[in-house]
């Protein structure tokens, strides 16, 4: 990542640009490089702010889904920062789905692509055999429809992660209560606009997740990336860009 992580006050984050601030909210294994392209697109437009989620330093007890969204409410406010765009990526998704539940105000609009909240197949739906690197490479293909998208250096990073015990321990907790915070009943509170940037190809959570998003979201749109698994900014950046592109250009134009 070329961008420098400014550590201030408990908060971890990275931050380029100015304007209208988009918040980007990475996934449970994921890297702020995953956003690399996103942040070289609209930086020169916008603010971008990617705050790194605190999954291996808050209390394992409390650690959750709720935890990170309150850890989000407290950054938003550290940074005063109101009527933000929150960009999520899986668990990033699924943090701001519950942070706009409770907090509407702070949000113009939310963009969720590869989001959990409904229904997830982390892991393939198998508990990660840490010591196997071929184990881990053939789990990370999975996430993509490309499995070259799952660089060396990607998994290497990942393998490291849940070869630390307290790591995975924290992973797998966090994973769990995910998949227990189904939303489905809650999404119709969600007014502000949403969009839906979905892999066609995403084992992850799959399209017929993101169609019952797009029926419970009563106001969002469904945009559609072929070719792709379940992170369509790293694996079609392009393509990403465009479709956020054109979502902030209708709801801030107005």
């Amino acid at each position: 990542m070329t961008y420098p992580i400014i550590e201030e006050d408990g908060f971890k984050y990275i931050e380029a640009g100015k304007g209208e601030t988009l918040v980007l909210l990475h996934g449970l294994m994921g890297e702020l490089s995953n956003w690399e392209l996103v942040i070289e697109h609209f930086k020169d437009r916008y603010r971008v702010i990617i705050p790194i989620l605190p999954i291996y330093d808050l209390p394992i007890l409390t650690l959750g889904v709720k935890a990170l969204s309150r850890y989000l409410h407290r950054f938003l406010k550290y940074k005063n920062l109101n009527q933000v765009v929150l960009v999520g990526n899986s668990l990033g998704g699924h943090v701001g789905l519950v942070f706009t539940v409770a907090h509407q105000e702070f949000v113009k609009a939310l963009v969720l692509t590869g989001s959990s909240g409904l229904y997830e197949n982390a892991f393939g739906g198998s508990f990660p055999r840490r010591e196997s690197y071929d184990y881990i490479k053939e789990k990370v293909e999975f996430t993509f429809y490309d499995p070259a998208t799952a660089t060396k250096e990607l998994v290497d990073d990942v393998f490291k992660t849940v070869n630390d015990r307290s790591r995975v321990i924290r992973i797998l907790t966090m994973a769990k209560s995910a998949i227990r915070h189904n939303m489905a009943k809650e999404l119709s509170k969600i007014t502000i606009p949403v969009s839906l940037i979905w892999g066609k190809n995403d084992k992850v959570t799959p399209p017929e997740v993101a169609e019952e998003f797009h029926q419970l979201l009563p106001n969002s749109e469904l945009n559609w990336v072929d070719k792709c698994g379940h992170a369509p900014m790293m694996e079609h950046p392009e393509i990403f860009n465009t479709f956020l592109d054109k979502f902030l250009d209708r709801i801030l134009l107005k």
